[in-house]
C-alpha cells in the first residue's frame, strides 16, 4: 500500500492539477496587492503653428506638447485587503489540494483492503474446493463400500462446481478491483499488482479517543480548513467592499514643452466620486450575505465531519470487536465441530448434510472474518481522510 500511495502522489492527474492550482492561487497574491501600471500620455497642440506648416507630429515643431505621467491610487487600505483576500484564496487551494490528497489516499487503502479481502477469500475458497475434493474421495470409498449413497458424492461434486462458479466471480471482481487501483496510481488497467501481503495493523482504543480526535479534525481536516479560508476571506471582502465608500485617486505629473525645451511643469490629481449610492448598498448586502453563506457552509461542513467521523469511530469498533469474537470464539468451535463431523461420517454416525454443514460454517467464519478485516481497514481510511493525515 505504501509504494501505491508513493507513486499515486508522484503521478496521480487529479492531485497534480489541485497541486499546480494551488501554486497558482500562491503567485496571485503578488500581483492582487500591487499598483496598476502608470499611464504616460502624450499630447501636441497647435500642430500646423496656426496655419503657417502643415500638421506635424515632431514636439519640436508644433506649438506645446504635454507629457502627462499618471499612477492610479486605490485608497489607503485596499491594497492591503486586496492581498489578504488572494492569501487567503490561496490557503483554500491549499486546502482543496489535501482534501484531494486526503481522498485519494483514502480510497487507495480502502481499494487495498478491499483487493486483500479478494485475494485472501480467493485462497480460502481454494482451500475449501480442495477440501471438498478430498470429502469426495471419502464419500466414494464410502459409496464403494455400501456404507454411503451415491447422492453423498453427487453433493460433493455440486458443491465444488459452485465453489470454482464462486472463483471465477472472485478472479473477476479483483481484476476490476486492481484496475481501479490502477487507475488511481496513473498505470494501465492491465498493469500487474504484487500479491498484497498485509493489511496495516488497526491504531490502539486509545488512539480513537472521539474526544481528541475531534479537536484534531477541527484543527487538521482539509475541508474545515478550506471552509475556514473562504470565511475569512469573506470577511476582507466584505471590508473592501465598504471601502468603496471613498474614493480612488490619480495623479500625475507633465512638463510641457515649447520647441525644444521644458518650459512648463504641471501637477494633477483626480478622484472618483462615489454618488452612486443604490449600487454601492446592494454591494454591501451582496457581500454581507455572501459572509453569512460562508459561515452557514463552515458550521454544515463542521457538523457533517464530526458526524462521519463519529460513524466510523463505531464501525471500526465493531468491527474489531467483532473480529475478535470470530477469531477466538466462533472459529475455534466450528474447526472443532467440523472435525468431530468429519470423523462421526467416517463412522457413519451422521449423514453428509451435517459434514457440508459444519464445512461451510468454517468456511463462513473465515469469510466474515476477512471481511471484516477489510472493513476495519476502510474506517480507518475514511477517519485519515477526515483527520487529514495518518494515525
Amino acid at each position: 500500500m505504501e509504494s501505491l500511495l508513493a507513486l499515486a502522489k508522484e503521478r496521480n492527474p487529479e492531485y497534480a492539477s489541485m497541486h499546480h492550482e494551488a501554486q497558482a492561487a500562491d503567485e496571485r497574491i503578488a500581483a492582487a496587492g500591487a499598483l496598476p501600471d502608470p499611464k504616460l500620455r502624450v499630447e501636441l497642440e497647435d500642430i500646423t503653428m496656426g496655419g503657417e506648416q502643415n500638421p506635424t507630429l515632431l514636439p519640436n515643431r508644433v506649438g506645446s506638447t504635454r507629457y502627462t505621467l499618471m499612477q492610479d491610487l486605490p485608497w489607503f487600505g485596499k491594497r492591503d485587503l486586496k492581498r489578504d483576500i488572494a492569501a487567503l484564496e490561496a490557503e483554500g487551494a491549499k486546502g482543496r489540494a489535501l482534501g484531494t490528497w486526503s481522498d485519494l489516499s483514502s480510497r487507495i487503502k480502502s481499494g487495498y483492503a478491499q483487493f486483500y479481502y479478494l485475494h485472501q477469500s480467493e485462497r480460502l475458497t481454494k482451500e475449501i474446493l480442495d477440501l471438498m475434493t478430498r470429502l469426495e474421495k471419502i464419500a466414494q470409498v464410502r459409496y464403494a463400500g455400501g456404507l454411503a449413497a451415491q447422492q453423498d458424492v453427487i453433493r460433493a461434486q455440486v458443491e465444488q462446481t459452485n465453489l470454482k462458479n464462486e472463483l471465477i466471480a472472485l478472479e473477476n471482481e479483483r481484476f476490476q478491483t486492481q484496475a481501479r487501483l490502477n487507475a488511481l496510481v496513473a498505470r494501465p488497467a492491465s498493469a500487474p499488482l504484487a500479491e498484497p501481503e498485509r493489511l496495516r495493523p488497526l491504531p490502539a482504543p486509545v488512539k480513537l479517543d472521539y474526544a481528541a480526535l475531534e479537536d484534531r479534525v477541527r484543527g487538521r481536516n482539509p475541508q474545515l480548513f478550506s471552509e475556514d479560508a473562504r470565511l475569512k476571506a469573506a470577511e476582507k471582502t466584505r471590508e473592501l467592499i465598504y471601502k468603496n465608500r471613498y474614493p480612488d485617486f490619480t495623479v500625475g505629473i507633465a512638463p510641457v514643452q515649447y520647441r525644444s525645451a521644458i518650459k512648463e511643469w504641471m501637477l494633477m490629481v483626480e478622484l472618483n466620486i462615489p454618488l452612486q449610492q443604490s449600487s454601492r448598498r446592494s454591494q454591501e448586502r451582496e457581500a454581507e450575505a455572501m459572509l453569512s453563506a460562508a459561515r452557514a457552509r463552515k458550521d454544515s461542513a463542521t457538523n457533517q465531519v464530526l458526524s462521519d467521523l463519529s460513524e466510523n469511530l463505531s464501525g471500526l469498533d465493531a468491527a474489531r470487536r467483532t473480529e475478535m469474537a470470530i477469531a477466538n470464539s466462533l472459529l475455534p468451535q466450528a474447526e472443532i465441530t467440523f472435525k468431530a463431523a468429519l470423523a462421526s461420517y467416517e463412522n457413519g454416525k451422521v449423514d453428509f448434510a451435517t459434514l457440508l454443514d459444519a464445512q461451510r460454517q468454517i468456511r463462513q467464519a473465515k469469510q466474515n472474518q476477512i471481511k471484516l478485516q477489510a472493513q476495519g481497514q476502510a474506517r480507518l481510511a475514511d477517519i485519515e481522510r477526515l483527520l487529514g493525515e495518518d494515525l
